[in-house]
């Protein structure tokens, strides 16, 4: 848990046990089995994001086993191996949910934020925000799919990126690695900006078109980009990178400062710039509907439970070659 947001230096996180919680009404029981760690779990550790649960327990890419279900549970079975995501309740009655808007809900909670997530041995889970999990993908590799993988689906629908595109990437960790396979299976051409040395090799055998330094511009404009580092100062460079009309998505929870942008070198031309916040349900359906039937290789870095803070330590150092993903056992 999150003992007392700071540097993760400072260790802010916390080994603890606590008793087994009793699912109540829609809640499912589950065992986890592996949760991937994500960017936004270390903004919470070390405070860029603001605690809104006491001591939370962080986590919000959970693949378990149902253990036990609360009155009103409907589909899921004990024994079903069960997913659990970012978003993890909303109200069901404004406008944004009754417009299929549901991840802008003013009420919206979210798993390992304002619920206790999945850095635990058992979590407790709405069932209506659940996903079911078939196939024989082992289950590390299933995990970050439920955050980076469903998150940089969004990012890719907001980029708008036509059919047969050209696609930047900036920032090349866990939700870009998975969405740049997923762009090119839909016939896109897409070029990677990132600091990291390791990451750029990781995206030219990933298939990417070129690779290259986070500040660099990419061998030919482009129609569509995703900043996945958090780095305001990536943003004017990635406009600039874009072609008319193109679109740049921002998808990350947390982004540093965005220094001054001119108007006729980042946005004139109909350059748009736009957020992207959470996902909904139906996002996260389409998903993984549409990558089970892709030959995803999700790059995995598997630590045991116990090493969640060095885990944490080494996505905020880059030394994390794809996706950090907590385990069970040694």
């Amino acid at each position: 848990m999150v003992e007392r947001p700071g540097p993760i230096g400072t260790g802010p996180l916390s080994l603890v046990r606590r008793v087994v919680p009793e699912p109540g009404p829609y809640e499912l029981l589950l065992a986890v089995s592996a949760c991937g760690v994500c960017r936004t779990d270390l903004h919470l550790a070390e405070g860029d994001l603001a605690p809104r649960l006491p001591r939370c327990v962080p986590g919000h890419e959970v693949v378990g086993r149902v253990v036990g279900r609360g009155s009103g549970v409907e589909g899921f079975a004990v024994g079903e191996r069960v997913g659990a995501a970012w978003l993890s309740g909303t109200c069901g009655r404004c406008r944004y949910c009754r417009s299929g808007r549901e991840n802008l809900c003013p009420q919206s909670r979210y798993l390992g934020w304002d619920l206790n997530g999945g850095y635990a041995g058992h979590i407790l889970v709405d069932a209506r925000y659940a996903y079911p999990l078939p196939g024989d993908r082992p289950d590390a590799e299933v995990a970050p799919l439920l955050c980076a993988g469903i998150i940089g689906y969004r990012a890719l629908q907001r980029a708008e990126l036509p059919a047969g595109g050209r696609l930047g990437i900036y920032g090349f960790g866990a939700s870009a690695h998975l969405t740049a396979q997923l762009a090119q299976a839909r016939g896109a051409t897409v070029h990677v900006l990132t600091r990291s040395a390791q990451a750029r090799w990781l995206a030219l055998d990933l298939g990417a078109a070129s690779a290259g330094g986070a500040d660099d511009m990419p061998p030919e404009p482009l129609d569509a980009a995703i900043l996945f580092a958090p780095v305001g100062d990536l943003v004017p460079v990635a406009l600039s990178a874009l072609d008319r009309g193109g679109t740049l998505a921002v998808a990350g929870i947390h982004l540093s400062d965005i220094p001054a942008l001119n108007y006729n070198a980042h946005l004139f031309q109909e350059r748009t710039l736009r957020s992207v916040t959470a996902n909904t349900r139906a996002d996260g359906r389409a998903y993984l509907a549409e990558v089970a039937g892709l030959p995803l290789r999700v790059q995995v870095t598997r630590y045991p439970l116990r090493r969640a803070d060095q885990a944490l330590a080494d996505l905020a150092g880059d030394r994390v070659n794809g996706v950090a993903v907590l385990v069970d056992g040694d």
